[in-house]
C-alpha cells in the first residue's frame, strides 16, 4: 500500500512539473525533454551615477574612547544587577 503511494506520488509529481513547464511556455522542454537554452536580452546602456566621496569622520581620540568603555561597563553592570 505505501509502494502504491509512493509511485502514485512521483507520477503525480512528474504531471505537475509537465503541466507547469507546459504553461510557462517550455514546450520544447515538455516535448523533447532538453532544455533550451534562452537567448540572453540585450541590457540597456545605464551612465554610471556620480557618487561623491565623503568627508573623512574624525578620527576619535583614546579619551573619548575610555569614556565610551567606561559607560557601557557601567550599563552592563547596572543590568546585571537587575
Amino acid at each position: 500500500m505505501v509502494f502504491e503511494a509512493i509511485v502514485v506520488g512521483v507520477i503525480l509529481l512528474a504531471l505537475g512539473y509537465w503541466a507547469t513547464m507546459f504553461v510557462m511556455g517550455r514546450r520544447d522542454d515538455v516535448l523533447h525533454g532538453k532544455f533550451v537554452a534562452d537567448e540572453p536580452a540585450a541590457e540597456p546602456v545605464r551612465p554610471k551615477p556620480r557618487v561623491q566621496s565623503a568627508p573623512a569622520a574624525p578620527q576619535p581620540n583614546k579619551d573619548s574612547l575610555q569614556a565610551l568603555l567606561t559607560v557601557i561597563k557601567q550599563d552592563l553592570h547596572d543590568a546585571a544587577r537587575s
